[in-house]
């Protein structure tokens, strides 16, 4: 069997083992918070992070409908999670050992020039377009979409089981609507839940930065 092969057959039992899968990228997330990394290992972790994230972008794009992409509020709980514990480790490295790798010293120099004054302006622009706009706009979107799914259920279930009683469908399809509903009203619910928790991590990251700030203007000093 070559390498391929082998790596294939094992994310084949890895896309079987899903709570596994969950589990191991907790477990690394929190090692990521403890344990202080090196700057390559930080920029690959960084790079995979903005990639999956394109991913995610891409496939929510291109579903046609929700119950298609059902595992998102996870996707969004485990990537949020592991965004905060890059943010914790590059934190780390920059007020230890002032270099926290080539792609954020190059995120820095392109977006700002290297200008603290500059940093600044900018930083507070992308803090009120992510907290106000993006973080409790999506969070309210969640909500609202929560709640039509739950206020609607009662009446699409009537409407089903009329649609039974006039022959229009049978058991098996009226099983698989209900079951449609039911993971529906699920999803629309751990959205929600999901989208606080993103809430909370923007207000997080923005806690985290000024602390960047400060401590590396007194560490500096």
């Amino acid at each position: 069997m070559t390498i391929s092969e082998r790596l294939l057959h094992f994310l084949a039992k890895l896309s079987r083992r899903s709570d596994l899968v969950i589990a191991i990228l907790m477990l690394v997330a929190v090692v990521m918070m403890l344990i202080p990394l090196p700057t390559f290992l930080v920029d690959i972790l960084i790079t995979a992070n903005i990639a999956v994230s394109v991913l995610i972008l891409l496939a929510s794009f291109y579903v046609s409908h929700p119950l298609q992409f059902s595992s998102l509020p996870s996707v969004i709980l485990i990537a949020t999670l592991f965004r905060l514990a890059i943010t914790i480790t590059t934190t780390r490295l920059i007020l230890l050992q002032a270099d926290a790798g080539e792609i954020v010293s190059a995120f820095g120099t392109f977006v700002v020039g290297g200008s603290i004054a500059v940093g600044l302006v900018i930083f507070l622009i992308i803090t009120v377009a992510q907290f106000i706009v993006v973080a409790r706009g999506a969070e309210r979107v969640a909500e609202v979409a929560a709640r039509f799914t739950l206020d609607a259920l009662p009446g699409k279930q009537m409407s089903i089981d009329a649609e039974l009683r006039n022959g229009d469908i049978d058991q098996a399809e009226a099983r698989r609507l209900r079951q449609q509903l039911e993971r529906e009203s699920q999803l629309f619910g751990a959205m929600d839940g999901a989208m606080k928790f993103v809430k909370g991590d923007v207000i997080a990251g923005i806690v985290i930065i000024l602390v960047n700030l400060i401590g590396g203007f007194a560490i500096g000093t």
